[in-house]
């Protein structure tokens, strides 16, 4: 009985030490990915010119965020965001695997060669006061120190976690005869390593373990370099998630780092020994003891293996990068109704969890929304022009097929944006953030006058109204008001947010405004001279109303981004992704 309960306090006591390391590394990450989140997106989308950039931009977005998992997450969203193409995606990613390895080597010469833990509590003492700043930069920085210090506790428990192999002699018999199979040994350790990195999703937490667990004997130098094998391979199941609810670009960026990763296992596995006696050798050369016969130097040459095995995959498959990218778009082809349907082209639950990024996805998908509206719009002027009852119908089913997903993608936007945590961005986030809540409301309203002028249009035709040319070229002229305030509209959406084109937008609704009251007092008139029915009338005017009524909407989105006064900068997106059919 008292065995079991040691057995269950051990087994406690390194998944809480393990959780300490984990949850330091998830406030690292964060307070890095805040600290730097704007430059780190400008490298992420701008230094992709080419392959060696591509490269390195993932090493240093990597090394800098200190999580493989978040860039290859990162790059993932961009590629569905449309600002990065497969083979630039698959250059970051090859970069983000040679960068995540600088965890490694901070793990390995701080916190076995020194002893960092025993700073931990004083960082952490640091830490405090920063957490509760009102200044958005302090309480990142506070996150910051609180994350690095929680790594090294819990390195630091996990150390002292791991008990003495001598006590359990049946555990050491039985890791012996799994170690002792041959090959077959490499092959299944390198499967442990793979299960361990799914299980944590953290490849750095995995390799803290086999650090901690070969240095204190529990597993071989050569079984221990076969885990680092099978953790580059587990750790894409965080962007395999991401990607699992994005488009058909985002699965293939994910399943390429897969592909990737896969590939580096196999060529790993066949030159397993002379690679790791290479290490054995560059640790020897290097002043230190072999490290299958001295565990001291175990930290360093682990390192030393995860290192060199990830820039020689990279040097050994960047050649073949193109014929990969191939392989993937052939084995994932694009559906033969592919973005046909309504589906949010941006917007993804994998990238939640760095909110900086995933508001500028929101931005990017309200911009497609705009523009769907926009395209509404216009299929609904063109039923002015239908003389065919038929073609008619078939117009305003495709404005009602317009109207029902703009109410779809204003619920999942403004879900989306509330599933983002206002504590963990910045101010001028938080004011983006509360601004494109009150615009895909805007929008969505738009598209609702579209529907009521459409159904107004069908009931005049089944009623047999007809409008005098004159009356109709009146209609034609508020229309081609409207559209061009949808261009003002759409041009600040896509802009810099700091300087919205005002006066271009007032002008745009002082012209709707002019021209509605023109109307309104012609329409008076022309009832009392009886230039046409009453019940024509009728029509006409719920017709310039609901462009009216456009307008307004139209020119509070351009008054809600001037309201945020920040620094927003310009994109672009696809303008084709806003076609429905």
């Amino acid at each position: 009985m008292d065995s079991i309960k040691t057995v269950l306090s051990t087994l406690l006591t390194l998944a809480g030490s393990l959780g300490v390391f984990l949850y330091g590394m998830k406030l690292l990450s964060e307070g890095l990915q805040k600290v730097a989140g704007d430059k780190m997106r400008d490298l992420l989308a701008a230094m992709t010119s080419t392959t060696i950039k591509r490269i390195m931009t993932g090493l240093l977005v990597t090394a800098v965020v200190q999580s493989s998992s978040a860039t290859t997450v990162m790059v993932v969203s961009f590629v569905q965001a449309g600002l990065l193409s497969l083979i630039q995606a698959a250059g970051v990613i090859m970069g983000a695997n040679v960068g995540t390895t600088i965890t490694a080597w901070i793990i390995a010469l701080l916190g076995f060669k020194l002893n960092i833990g025993a700073l931990s509590l004083p960082l952490i003492g640091i830490a405090a006061p920063l957490l509760f700043s009102k200044r958005d930069g302090r309480r990142s920085l506070g996150e910051l120190i609180l994350g690095f210090s929680l790594i090294f506790l819990g390195l630091a428990y996990l150390k002292d976690a791991i008990p003495n192999l001598q006590d359990y002699p049946a555990i050491l018999e039985a890791l012996g005869r799994f170690s002792n199979l041959g090959f077959f040994s490499v092959v299944l350790y390198a499967l442990i390593g793979a299960v361990m990195t799914v299980v944590v999703q953290s490849s750095s937490a995995t390799m803290a373990l086999v650090l901690v667990m070969c240095s204190n004997g529990w597993i071989g130098f050569p079984m221990a370099c076969s885990m680092i094998l099978g953790l580059n391979v587990g750790t894409t199941v965080t962007a395999i998630i991401a990607a699992a609810v994005g488009n058909i670009s985002a699965k293939r960026a994910a399943f390429f780092h897969l592909i990737f990763n896969i590939f580096g296992l196999i060529w790993g596995l066949a030159v397993f020994y002379p690679f790791v006696d290479l290490v054995s050798y560059i640790t020897v050369q290097g002043g230190m003891e072999n490290p299958g016969a001295s565990l001291s130097s175990i930290p360093f040459a682990l390192s030393m293996f995860h290192t060199l095995f990830n820039i020689a995959n990279v040097l050994f498959l960047v050649w073949f990068t193109p014929q990969i990218a191939r392989l993937i778009v052939r084995l994932m082809p694009l559906g033969e109704n592919e973005d046909e349907e309504f589906r949010l082209r941006h917007l993804n639950v994998g990238t939640l969890s760095t909110g900086e990024l995933a508001l500028d996805l929101a931005r990017k998908e309200t911009i497609v929304f705009a523009r769907r509206v926009r395209r509404m719009f216009n299929i609904m002027r063109s039923m002015m022009g239908s003389q065919n009852d038929k073609e008619l119908q078939q117009i305003y089913e495709r404005v009602i097929k317009y109207e029902n997903i703009s109410d779809r993608v204003e619920v999942e936007i403004a879900n989306y944006l509330g599933q983002i945590n206002s504590s963990d961005i910045s101010s001028e986030a938080n004011s983006l953030q509360q601004a494109l809540l009150k615009i895909i409301g805007d929008i969505e309203s738009i598209a609702d006058y579209c529907d009521n002028a459409a159904k107004i249009w069908m009931r005049k035709r089944k009623m047999g109204v007809e409008f005098s040319q004159d009356v109709q070229g009146k209609i034609d002229r508020m229309f081609d008001l409207v559209d061009g305030a949808f261009a003002v509209m759409e041009q600040n959406l896509t802009g810099d947010y700091n300087h919205p084109d005002l006066e271009a937008a007032y002008a745009c609704e002082d012209r709707i405004n002019r021209l509605r009251n023109e109307l309104r007092a012609e329409h008076v008139k022309n009832i009392e001279d009886g230039m046409y029915s009453y019940q024509a009338g009728i029509f006409f005017s719920d017709m310039y109303s609901q462009c009216e009524r456009m307008g307004d909407n139209i020119i509070n989105i351009t008054e809600d981004i001037a309201e945020m006064h920040t620094p927003i900068k310009g994109l672009d997106t696809d303008e084709e992704e806003a076609r429905l059919d």
